[in-house]
């Protein structure tokens, strides 16, 4: 086992993912990403969860300070994305975006490209895409999966079963490829502004 999801009361989930930089358990708390336990590699999962219940206090208070951050638009970190010629990004996604629906048989209404700070797509009811911005920093594998799970979402509007079918038709083996979207955006997109 490489990662595991606990939640812990007064906490939230907290993600224990085992590294092979850590040299001891460390508990890490980042702004839109939540709390992290890097377990060492001789350590077991169950002494970093018991580490981790002693530091119940500290990761309350760290999360309250996250949250603060969050919910702050003080205009700090803006500049990584005024950096990105919002134009061409939102050139870039829309063409992925359409290439993807006729590959495959796809219709949708209307497209936004926003900058969101916790989701890289949605589809509506009406079948409206939204991409975050964010999205283009992707590896083209992972950007492709997250388009492609939003127009899936215009046939299938969960995440049963017959969902999952229809992903696995589209990419190889879709709920791993979602587990690797979700691992690399809260360390690479949205933990950072």
């Amino acid at each position: 086992m490489h990662s595991n999801t606990v939640d812990i009361t007064g906490v939230g989930p907290v993600l224990f993912e085992r590294s092979r930089k850590a040299k001891r358990v460390v508990i890490s708390v980042k702004p839109f990403a939540g709390v992290r336990v890097a377990v060492p590699y001789g350590s077991s999962f169950q002494k970093a969860k018991e580490f981790a219940y002693t530091k119940v206090d500290w990761m309350q208070r760290q999360l309250a300070r996250m949250k603060q951050y969050e919910e702050g638009d003080d205009g700090a970190g803006k500049s990584a994305l005024d950096s990105i010629d919002r134009a061409q990004v939102r050139r870039k996604l829309i063409r992925r975006l359409e290439y993807l629906a006729a590959e495959h048989g796809f219709t949708y209404n209307r497209v936004f490209i926003r900058n969101q700070k916790t989701r890289l797509g949605t589809c509506s009811n009406r079948n409206n895409i939204g991409l975050n911005i964010k999205v283009s920093r992707l590896p083209e594998e992972l950007m492709d999966y997250v388009i492609l799970h939003e127009l899936a979402h215009t046939r299938v509007k969960n995440h049963g079963n017959d969902f999952w079918m229809l992903m696995d038709k589209l990419v190889e083996n879709g709920k791993a490829k979602a587990a690797r979207v979700r691992e690399y955006s809260i360390r690479h997109l949205l933990s950072s502004p």
